[in-house]
């Protein structure tokens, strides 16, 4: 049995009922990698909806079955054991605080760096915990893999030369990416308020270049579409998703729109997710690209470095409009 220390019921977030989707919309757009030229699928989806699926990725079945077995056995394992990962500042283990800004979730993670150090996973009991390494490092290797073949779709499609100008900041060294999983534990022993759902991660956007993102087969995700209006993203246990971070939104000066999104407990099941968030180096800095500017046009974003947006975004709440402070109308 999974144990998740129980937040207090007054400290979790709500969605009433009749706000929250009724039903999964087919909405969400879908881009097959094995296509020939799925480029300007994918340009259409970033700048509709920041979001989309993406199937045929290349991501061996195997890898992605190996760590939702790997990471399962970690949070199957007593919290005493969980917490020998140690706080979250930022790597290790965290139980339902999100951040250190009192954003509360119904949820248990695991932070990792993508630049591994063979001490971080130093936590790993078990009777194999090597299994555990060796799976992490399989899959973020084809995931990292996947996301800058379609980054450099993205440059591909808005016609941006050299093509990797997006993906080679992945490819770097010092590539400040983060590996997250995330665990959902169902909320049967809470009773929401007024009959609503259990929020499990609140709303927000992703501040880096682009996540990418994989779960189990329990529904709980849900984006926000431009009008306001939320809708559900049906799971999908052997397919990705694509979330536009706020760091490219201010790349393409707007053209792309990071996705707000959330995360809905079930009452029932556990969901199990894991996201590769795309982060460029610390000290890369940050603006929309050259190339894509027209003459008489005008830059929306101030420029900042990596360092300096990661600093504001970790010290804001999680719906907090992040890229607010970093606007040319509110610096002025």
């Amino acid at each position: 049995m999974v144990v998740l220390s129980k937040p207090a019921v007054e400290q979790l977030s709500y969605i009433r009922s009749s706000n929250k989707p009724s039903t999964f919309s087919p909405q969400i757009p879908i881009v097959d990698l094995s296509k020939s030229d799925p480029k300007h699928q994918v340009i259409k989806a970033c700048e509709e909806y920041g979001f989309f699926k993406v199937i045929n990725h290349g991501v061996p079945l195997e890898f992605i079955s190996r760590l939702e077995s790997e990471a399962t056995k970690f949070f199957s394992l007593p919290l005493c054991e969980k917490e020998k990962a140690g706080q979250p500042q930022p790597y290790g283990y965290g139980n339902k605080r999100i951040g250190p800004n009192g954003d509360i979730g119904w949820v248990e993670y695991l932070l990792l760096t993508t630049n591994q150090d063979p001490s971080l996973l130093r936590f790993l009991s078990g009777k194999n915990p090597e299994n555990f390494r060796v799976a992490l490092n399989d899959y973020m290797s084809s995931v990292k893999k996947m996301a800058c073949e379609i980054l450099e779709m993205m440059a591909d499609g808005l016609k941006i030369q050299p093509r990797n100008v997006l993906s080679k900041l992945l490819m770097d060294e010092q590539s400040d990416s983060v590996f997250r999983l995330n665990h959902y534990p169902p909320y049967s022993d809470v009773q929401p308020l007024n009959g609503g759902n259990v929020i499990g991660f609140g709303e927000h956007t992703d501040p880096q270049i682009i996540s990418v993102l994989r779960s189990n087969n329990t529904s709980g995700l849900q984006i926000s579409l431009r009008d306001g209006n939320w809708i559900s993203v049906p799971p999908d246990q052997n397919s990705f998703f694509i979330n536009v971070g706020d760091s490219l939104q201010v790349m393409t000066n707007g053209r792309f729109k990071s996705v707000k999104h959330r995360v809905v407990a079930n009452s029932v099941k556990s969901r199990l997710s894991m996201i590769y968030f795309c982060g460029p180096p610390l000290s890369e800095k940050i603006a929309p690209l050259p190339s894509l500017m027209r003459a008489d046009q005008q830059s929306l974003y101030k420029e900042f470095t990596w360092f300096e947006y990661k600093k504001s975004a970790y010290n804001s709440r999680l719906a907090d409009n992040r890229l607010m402070h970093f606007e040319r109308i509110a610096a002025s």
